[in-house]
């Protein structure tokens, strides 16, 4: 098992690290510096507001569906259109209570517009994503990686076009992203049901009431997991925009340092999705997860803590090379919010083996005090602090949750002290801080000293001892 997630982590990286990161800060990136802070900031609190309930497009169906898929590869045929029927109607009520609350909270005409249309696109996503957990749950893992990007490189073709092409002389209009996403989801979305389809003789679609009731009861804990998570990832930008006289616009500050920390979160997130089946399985079988976990806490925690301190010696320089306003106050945020990403990258580890072991109500606990600790505190800090509030905010709570999920899953599954790896880390990150407080003091070239802590980066891991080369070899020789 751990040769194949190496291999298949190997895969999803490569495509992932080729096509995300360039949208996110080519495409997207450039989307607000045409469009203007406050213009794309009203878009992104709608875009985050439009994320808050997305659960119920879903509730936990898609957990659920790899973890059940992953341990019952035969249940597909027998699942698939009965849970397809389902989520059109989860859809049908997803776009009813979102908009109606989207009213309540005071939405204008052209905000409930592009509401309308975010809705739609997140109703696709959603869709996506049940079709690949099927992927996932056979362990179609290149399947699976080739549906992960296929949206963003409809998306980078579609707007480069609008963005570069020449080919009208207006401005760019927001409206115009949203479309193009509607568009290259739907064209994704069609594409991965054929790949499902491609495995299994389905049937037609069938809304049967008692398989219905049976999937929902099955997958609430997942549903009310996730519908709390995401109030504490999303919720800061809502708040933002609706809590200050300037919301648009610190809402726009906000995303300038969420962008490159949603880069390598959706890095992090394909840890995930290939430990969920992988650990669903070996949970099943009884076989020992300790050594998986170990790889994958040095490959996915290392890299992380690299990140965030990369961000916090270099921030504004990193924040300079894609944008051209409002960088002295988006640096501090940007900066929180990278050590915000060593906690959920743990959270990617421990908080998927938790969820692959049924874990569900310590999960939902969690999840629980971390969706209103981190309410708590944007109600006390944004007023004060603004959008560097709303950062420290969220990197308070997703330390916390990331300690409880931690210590939990050590006790559940009676992991060893590892005296070892805890002397790798100190030692890798005590040098990694004084070599770049030496590097940012010197007056060396900013892309000499950029190239040189990416380098001493590669050599520390290995040096320490957190990658090991002949292991790593021994491991993809492995059958």
């Amino acid at each position: 098992m751990q040769r194949k997630f190496v291999v298949n982590l190997a895969l999803l990286l490569f495509l992932n690290l080729l096509v995300k990161p360039f949208y996110i800060l080519g495409i997207d990136a450039e989307v607000q510096n045409q469009v203007g802070v406050e213009q794309y900031g009203m878009y992104f609190s709608i875009f985050s507001f439009s994320f808050l309930f997305n659960i119920l497009l879903d509730l936990g169906i898609t957990n659920f569906n790899t973890r059940n898929i992953a341990q019952n590869e035969h249940l597909l045929a027998k699942h698939f259109t009965g849970i397809l029927s389902l989520k059109f109607v989860l859809i049908a009520f997803y776009f009813l209570f979102s908009f109606f609350l989207g009213f309540i909270i005071g939405y204008d005409h052209m905000q409930l517009k592009m509401l309308l249309i975010l809705l739609l696109n997140q109703s696709i996503v959603s869709l996506i994503l049940y079709f690949r957990s099927n992927l996932s749950g056979l362990h179609l893992f290149k399947q699976d990686s080739f549906v992960s990007v296929l949206d963003r490189i409809l998306l980078i073709i579609f707007m480069s076009v609008l963005l570069w092409g020449n080919i009208t002389d207006q401005a760019l209009k927001i409206e115009w992203f949203i479309m193009v996403q509607t568009g290259s989801y739907a064209i994704t979305a069609l594409v991965a049901y054929l790949l499902v389809r491609k495995r299994s003789h389905l049937k037609k679609l069938h809304l049967k009431g008692t398989f219905s009731l049976m999937i929902l009861k099955k997958s609430v804990p997942f549903a009310l997991l996730v519908l709390m998570m995401t109030f504490y990832y999303r919720i800061d930008s809502v708040m933002l925009e609706r809590m200050l006289p300037n919301g648009s616009e610190q809402t726009g500050i906000y995303a300038m340092g969420y962008r490159f920390f949603e880069a390598a979160n959706n890095i992090s997130y394909l840890f995930a999705v290939l430990l969920l089946p992988i650990f669903s399985r070996m949970i099943k079988n009884n076989e020992k997860v300790d050594q998986l976990v170990v790889l994958a806490f040095r490959i996915l925690i290392s890299g992380a803590v690299f990140l965030a301190l990369l961000s916090w010696f270099y921030g504004k320089e990193i924040l300079s090379l894609r944008y051209i306003a409002h960088i002295e106050e988006a640096t501090a945020p940007f900066q929180l919010l990278m050590f915000c990403f060593i906690a959920i990258a743990s959270n990617y580890i421990f908080g998927t083996l938790l969820t692959a072991n049924g874990s569900l109500t310590a999960l939902n606990i969690i999840a629980f005090s971390g969706m209103v600790m981190n309410i708590i505190l944007n109600l006390i800090l944004i007023p004060k602090y603004q959008v560097f509030g709303s950062a420290l905010a969220s990197l308070i709570t997703q330390v916390f949750t990331s300690l409880i999920q931690f210590f939990i899953a050590v006790k559940v599954f009676s992991f060893k002290f590892n005296g070892k790896l805890i002397a790798q880390f100190t030692f890798y990150i005590v040098i990694m801080i004084f070599a770049m407080q030496l590097l940012k003091s010197s007056e060396l070239d900013i892309l000499v000293q950029a190239g040189l802590s990416i380098a001493l980066f590669f050599g520390l891991v290995m040096f320490t001892g957190i990658f090991n080369l002949r292991s790593l070899r021994t491991l993809l020789k492995q059958q």
